[in-house]
């Protein structure tokens, strides 16, 4: 038990420095849209485990310690990101039926995501910036 405790630890501090920043700004439609459609439930998916969201302000640049590829142009614009660095980004909100299978697509190809070893991981919800 033990040894299956310290596995389940590292996995845990392993995935403590990706992130999903939401980059948004007050009157954005699309925004509110995903508030609504997919933020109540995003912390308890494995991809909200896996890239717990922080969310930005488009008009107070990055949050401190993250960098940026480029400068963010639309709202929303979700920002992959691992120890502060940007992996991905997808601009725009798609809708609830588009956005899961892209942000899993992104996740898969940019990071060490496992849906199933996910979810065994206690949720971790970070807001704020």
């Amino acid at each position: 038990a033990g040894a299956a405790l310290s596995v389940l630890l590292l996995a845990g501090s392993a995935l403590a420095d990706v992130r999903l920043v939401m980059v948004e700004q007050v009157g954005c439609a699309y925004c509110a849209m995903w508030n609504a459609e997919i933020a109540p439930a995003y912390p308890n998916t494995a991809e909200g485990r896996f890239a717990p969201l922080l969310r930005a302000d488009l008009r107070q640049g990055p949050p401190e310690g993250v960098s940026y590829n480029r400068k963010v142009l639309f709202t929303p614009t979700f920002i992959l990101i691992e120890d502060g660095v940007e992996l991905a980004r997808l601009e725009g909100y798609p809708g609830e039926d588009f956005f899961w299978p892209l942000l899993s697509q992104m996740l898969e190809q940019h990071t060490e995501f496992d849906p199933a070893a996910v979810m065994v991981t206690p949720a971790n919800t970070l807001e704020g910036g």
